[in-house]
């Protein structure tokens, strides 16, 4: 009796483990596009990085509603005109629409989680790529992506949707004052870009977003939202990421939802709090996290990964979009 139970719960467990799989590899396999921007972080032993091990990022940036709030930040982006029309005319994310969101996606894992030298690496990339981002919206007004204002609206749509993604739904509880200090700490990773301005507390960054005077509708913006909305991924990944944008769009403030001509889908909230347990519960959080952890020589907590850290292979990343 006791060996048919033992075999019963080990089969179970073969069960459980073998769904945990495909699970990891149908999230992760998107960002594979690029190569792993931390191949040789561990080269750089005691090195904590950008933010640092004691950050309120590392946390909120490894959990899996960071998925909710890359595609909250990316609607809120196509949202101004300037910006969306750089992506649009100098970006191929509708023929290559992993392989951005690979690179990008590289981006923000190599200035949260990267040595100090994997962070210029990432930037100085960016910075190339920035110097022939240039021309004319659809209403008539000149871009440059570097210009410092357009790097804000790029950077605090980004951290702003992280943050508000993290409160719905995120794993670890933050309080006000540890809300405010993820603010604060991002705006050393808009920095690098040159973003001006960047507010520095929750409430300011969310009235900053949703009351700036130069968002509005535009075509390369219905392009974007319709890319968006109904992007070109396999069944099962397409039915995944659907949820998870729901779960951003509840989210949205009523101007930035009337601007993208969207709506809050019935039950979004719901679904995607179920979705996104449902990821933090097969891929535990980043091991990416984890890797950073171990190269900077701090403790790693217990109970919150369930992937090896390896510098050998990607790793679940978190979202973004900041370079091309």
């Amino acid at each position: 009796m006791v060996e048919r139970m033992s075999s019963v719960v080990a089969s179970a467990q073969d069960l459980i483990d073998g769904l945990r799989r495909r699970v990891v590899a149908s999230a992760t396999s998107p960002f594979s596009h690029a190569p792993y921007p931390l191949a040789s972080t561990l080269e750089y032993q005691g090195d904590a990085g950008l933010l640092g091990p004691g950050s309120v990022s590392w946390s909120v940036i490894g959990d899996v509603a960071a998925f909710v709030g890359g595609i909250r930040g990316l609607l809120i982006q196509a949202a101004h005109p300037e910006v969306v029309a750089g992506v649009g005319d100098h970006s191929r994310y509708q023929e290559d629409p992993l392989g951005r969101l690979s690179r990008t996606s590289a981006y923000v894992t190599a200035t949260t989680y990267g040595a100090m030298p994997e962070v210029q690496t990432a930037v100085e990339r960016v910075r190339r790529i920035h110097r022939f981002v240039s021309g004319v919206s659809s209403r008539g007004v000149p871009y440059d992506a570097t210009d410092p204002g357009f790097s804000a609206w790029v950077h605090n749509a980004l951290t702003e949707s992280f943050l508000t993604a993290h409160l719905v739904y995120g794993g670890i509880e933050l309080t006000p004052e540890e809300a405010d200090l993820f603010v604060m700490e991002q705006t050393r990773v808009g920095a690098l870009l040159d973003a001006d301005p960047m507010p520095i507390t929750k409430e300011g960054l969310s009235a900053w977003i949703e009351d700036h005077p130069d968002i509005g509708p535009s075509p390369e913006m219905s392009e974007a939202v319709a890319f968006l909305t109904d992007p070109p991924l396999e069944p099962p990944l397409k039915l995944g990421y659907k949820i998870l944008r729901n779960a951003a769009l509840v989210t949205l403030p009523d101007r930035l939802l009337d601007i993208l001509g969207l709506e809050r889908p019935p039950g979004g909230m719901a679904i995607g709090s179920a979705a996104v347990s449902g990821l933090r519960w097969a891929l535990g959080y980043s091991p990416t996290w984890r890797l950073a952890l171990t190269r900077s020589g701090a403790q790693i907590p217990d109970g919150l990964f369930k992937q090896e850290a390896s510098a050998r292979r990607p790793l679940r990343p978190a979202g973004g979009s900041q370079s091309g």
